[in-house]
């Protein structure tokens, strides 16, 4: 019988344990595990001289793609926001985040340069206008974030 008991209490200690990895708040894909968040402000220090850097990024969400939530964009800085995309199309964002809403992201941030084509085809999926996206004549250098789990925090 102690045994048992043991045994229950051990189950019920390791639950706990686990379920204390993650972040709290409505997950998608992986989810995102505690530990080593940085603010999205500290993304680009964070990739220093690297090209691509493996990072977990606390943020807030510009605007999320009108069409099916597949990117958003988050504000790294007073004038930048950075896109994030989601690995292999497995998982997407509500259509109908509000801007302003905080979430943690896991994956890779990247430095890219978005072709013009791309940065329209952006543009029509967040429903801007016919003007707005003909102004699209030049290539972008940006940060791109590859997530592979993402938490809309409480």
């Amino acid at each position: 019988m102690k045994k048992i008991i043991l045994s229950l209490a051990f189950c019920a200690m390791a639950t706990l344990a686990f379920a204390q990895d993650n972040v709290e708040g409505q997950a998608f894909g992986e989810g995102v595990k505690q530990g080593n968040i940085i603010p999205a402000t500290k993304v680009e220090a964070q990739l220093g001289k690297a090209k691509k850097a493996d990072m977990k990024v606390e943020g807030e969400v510009v605007s999320v793609c009108k069409k099916k939530g597949c990117f958003m964009n988050i504000k790294i800085s007073d004038k930048e926001t950075m896109m994030v995309k989601f690995k292999d199309y497995g998982f997407f964002m509500p259509k109908d985040m509000a801007p302003g809403t905080k979430v943690v992201i896991d994956g890779f941030a990247e430095r890219k340069i978005t072709s013009v084509e791309d940065l329209q085809h952006y543009a029509k999926d967040a429903k801007k206008s016919e003007e707005e996206i003909a102004k699209i004549t030049k290539p972008k250098k940006e940060i791109v974030f590859e997530a592979k789990g993402a938490v809309i925090l409480k």
